[in-house]
Protein backbone atom coordinates (compact mmCIF):
# COMPACT_ATOMS: atom_id res chain seq x y z
CA UNK A 1 0.00 0.00 0.00
CA UNK A 2 1.52 3.17 -0.78
CA UNK A 3 -0.11 5.91 1.26
CA UNK A 4 1.58 8.88 -0.48
CA UNK A 5 4.22 10.09 -3.17
CA UNK A 6 6.11 13.05 -3.83
CA UNK A 7 6.27 14.99 -7.22
CA UNK A 8 7.71 18.06 -8.40
CA UNK A 9 6.58 20.75 -10.43
CA UNK A 10 6.74 24.40 -11.82
CA UNK A 11 4.06 25.83 -9.58
CA UNK A 12 3.71 23.29 -6.47
CA UNK A 13 0.59 25.10 -5.51
CA UNK A 14 -1.59 25.13 -8.42
CA UNK A 15 -0.54 21.32 -8.94
CA UNK A 16 -1.49 20.34 -5.48
CA UNK A 17 -4.73 22.52 -6.30
CA UNK A 18 -5.56 20.48 -9.28
CA UNK A 19 -5.17 17.21 -7.57
CA UNK A 20 -6.29 17.96 -4.62
CA UNK A 21 -9.93 18.47 -7.33
CA UNK A 22 -9.48 15.10 -8.89
CA UNK A 23 -8.77 13.51 -5.59
CA UNK A 24 -11.63 15.13 -4.00
CA UNK A 25 -9.86 16.29 -1.27
CA UNK A 26 -7.94 19.29 0.12
CA UNK A 27 -4.58 21.52 -0.26
CA UNK A 28 -2.49 22.58 2.38
CA UNK A 29 1.29 24.11 2.97
CA UNK A 30 3.95 21.03 3.23
CA UNK A 31 5.61 22.16 6.92
CA UNK A 32 8.86 20.12 6.01
CA UNK A 33 10.28 22.29 2.65
CA UNK A 34 8.96 25.87 2.41
CA UNK A 35 7.44 26.94 -0.69
CA UNK A 36 5.60 22.93 -1.04
CA UNK A 37 2.28 21.94 -0.54
CA UNK A 38 0.35 18.60 -0.39
CA UNK A 39 -3.19 17.25 -2.19
CA UNK A 40 -4.40 15.31 0.82
CA UNK A 41 -7.51 12.91 -0.46
CA UNK A 42 -8.77 12.87 3.05
CA UNK A 43 -9.59 9.15 2.95
CA UNK A 44 -9.58 6.51 5.17
CA UNK A 45 -6.16 5.31 3.79
CA UNK A 46 -4.26 8.59 4.28
CA UNK A 47 -3.88 9.25 0.49
CA UNK A 48 -1.73 12.32 -0.04
CA UNK A 49 0.54 14.07 -2.88
CA UNK A 50 3.93 15.90 -1.64
CA UNK A 51 4.62 18.90 -4.45
CA UNK A 52 8.02 19.82 -3.79
CA UNK A 53 9.41 23.13 -6.43
CA UNK A 54 10.66 21.48 -9.60
CA UNK A 55 14.63 20.59 -9.18
CA UNK A 56 14.31 19.76 -5.33
CA UNK A 57 16.13 16.30 -4.51
CA UNK A 58 15.62 14.53 -1.72
CA UNK A 59 18.85 13.45 -0.27
CA UNK A 60 20.16 11.24 2.56
CA UNK A 61 21.11 13.10 5.77
CA UNK A 62 24.49 12.58 7.45
CA UNK A 63 24.45 9.76 10.70
CA UNK A 64 21.11 10.23 12.66
CA UNK A 65 19.99 13.29 10.37
CA UNK A 66 16.98 12.59 8.59
CA UNK A 67 16.55 13.42 4.75
CA UNK A 68 17.58 16.67 3.56
CA UNK A 69 16.34 19.06 0.88
CA UNK A 70 18.49 20.52 -1.85
CA UNK A 71 17.96 22.27 -5.67
CA UNK A 72 19.05 20.42 -8.22
CA UNK A 73 19.78 24.38 -10.91
CA UNK A 74 20.61 21.31 -13.53
CA UNK A 75 17.45 19.21 -13.68
CA UNK A 76 15.64 17.58 -16.49
CA UNK A 77 11.53 18.80 -16.85
CA UNK A 78 10.94 14.77 -17.89
CA UNK A 79 10.85 12.13 -14.91
CA UNK A 80 10.56 8.50 -14.66
CA UNK A 81 8.55 8.49 -11.55
CA UNK A 82 5.20 8.04 -11.87
CA UNK A 83 2.25 6.41 -10.16
CA UNK A 84 -1.16 5.04 -10.70
CA UNK A 85 -3.62 6.55 -8.55
CA UNK A 86 -7.35 5.25 -8.43
CA UNK A 87 -10.03 8.36 -8.74
CA UNK A 88 -13.43 8.74 -8.09
CA UNK A 89 -14.32 11.13 -10.49
CA UNK A 90 -15.28 10.08 -14.20
CA UNK A 91 -12.93 10.27 -17.27
CA UNK A 92 -14.97 12.86 -18.16
CA UNK A 93 -14.32 15.12 -15.46
CA UNK A 94 -10.51 14.22 -15.93
CA UNK A 95 -10.86 15.41 -18.92
CA UNK A 96 -12.15 18.74 -18.42
CA UNK A 97 -9.76 19.24 -15.59
CA UNK A 98 -7.46 18.54 -17.69
CA UNK A 99 -8.62 20.71 -20.95
CA UNK A 100 -9.04 24.10 -18.00
CA UNK A 101 -5.03 23.58 -17.68
CA UNK A 102 -4.31 23.17 -21.05
CA UNK A 103 -2.44 19.06 -19.84
CA UNK A 104 -2.37 16.37 -21.96
CA UNK A 105 -4.35 13.66 -21.03
CA UNK A 106 -5.05 10.00 -23.32
CA UNK A 107 -7.50 6.89 -22.60
CA UNK A 108 -4.17 4.29 -22.92
CA UNK A 109 -4.83 0.52 -22.93
CA UNK A 110 -1.77 -0.88 -21.40
CA UNK A 111 -2.90 -4.55 -22.58
CA UNK A 112 -4.09 -6.21 -19.65
CA UNK A 113 -5.42 -3.04 -18.35
CA UNK A 114 -6.73 0.87 -19.09
CA UNK A 115 -5.63 3.91 -17.77
CA UNK A 116 -5.94 7.86 -18.36
CA UNK A 117 -2.56 9.32 -18.64
CA UNK A 118 -2.69 12.57 -16.98
CA UNK A 119 0.17 15.18 -17.63
CA UNK A 120 0.61 17.25 -15.15
CA UNK A 121 2.44 20.13 -16.72
CA UNK A 122 2.63 18.63 -19.48
CA UNK A 123 5.94 17.17 -18.12
CA UNK A 124 5.19 14.58 -15.50
CA UNK A 125 2.41 11.82 -16.01
CA UNK A 126 0.31 10.01 -13.46
CA UNK A 127 -2.06 6.99 -14.85
CA UNK A 128 -5.72 7.41 -13.30
CA UNK A 129 -7.78 4.69 -12.80
CA UNK A 130 -11.79 5.55 -13.02
CA UNK A 131 -13.68 3.49 -10.53
CA UNK A 132 -15.03 2.13 -14.27
CA UNK A 133 -11.45 1.36 -15.10
CA UNK A 134 -9.35 0.51 -11.87
CA UNK A 135 -10.91 -3.18 -11.71
CA UNK A 136 -9.13 -4.11 -14.77
CA UNK A 137 -5.47 -2.99 -12.65
CA UNK A 138 -6.94 -4.61 -9.90
CA UNK A 139 -7.61 -7.91 -11.35
CA UNK A 140 -4.29 -7.60 -13.22
CA UNK A 141 -2.41 -7.40 -10.22
CA UNK A 142 -3.96 -9.96 -8.58
CA UNK A 143 -1.10 -12.86 -7.37
CA UNK A 144 -2.71 -15.56 -9.61
CA UNK A 145 -2.56 -13.55 -12.53
CA UNK A 146 0.47 -12.06 -12.05
CA UNK A 147 2.69 -15.27 -11.78
CA UNK A 148 1.05 -16.14 -14.48
CA UNK A 149 2.25 -12.92 -16.54
CA UNK A 150 5.64 -12.98 -15.48
CA UNK A 151 5.98 -16.91 -16.26
CA UNK A 152 4.83 -16.79 -20.08
CA UNK A 153 6.34 -13.26 -20.38
CA UNK A 154 9.81 -14.38 -19.91
CA UNK A 155 11.86 -15.60 -22.77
Amino acid sequence: MIHHISIAANNPRHVAEVLAKILGGKVAPFPSHPGSYVAIAMDEKGTLIEVYPLGTELIPGDGEQQVQFRKNQNYSPFDAVHAAVSVSISEKEIEEIAAEEGWRVLHCNRGQFEVIEFWIENRLMIELLTPEIAPQYLNFVQKRNLEKFFTTSVT
